[in-house]
């Protein structure tokens, strides 16, 4: 299986791009991509700009981090049609991307960052 990667859904353009960067600092070699906004300037998200996004990274193992529900709702959706490992985290965006990011890059496998995440999960 190759090297799992990173997502991030945000509503808004600035905060992916930001956490994108922070990321970029301790995880040089995961592979990471973000979507924010329905475009650079409209606030929202949508099916077809994460399902964009999920083509188009190159791992088929997928780690997904979102900001509000209706960016999870919107992922969910293109996890049922999508034919990567999508593992959506009810986790906050930022700690749960930024914890995930470091442990691939040292090496720990997806279930050590799941053990890991559990720790940060929000309660529903």
């Amino acid at each position: 299986m190759d090297k799992p990667g990173i997502i991030i859904i945000s509503h808004v353009y600035e905060i992916a791009k930001g956490i994108e960067r922070l990321l970029q600092e301790v995880a040089g070699d995961v592979p990471i991509k973000v979507i924010g906004g329905v475009d650079k300037t409209d606030i929202g998200t949508s099916f077809d700009t994460i399902s964009e996004l999920v083509n188009s990274h190159p791992s088929t193992n997928l780690l997904a981090f979102y900001d509000l529900g209706s960016a999870k709702m919107n992922l969910e959706m293109v996890q049922d049609f999508s034919d990567k490992n999508i593992t959506v985290y009810d986790v906050p965006v930022v700690e749960g991307a930024y914890t995930a990011a470091a442990l691939l890059q040292a090496g720990v496998t997806k279930e050590g960052v799941e053990e890991q995440l559990k720790e940060m999960q929000m309660d529903k």
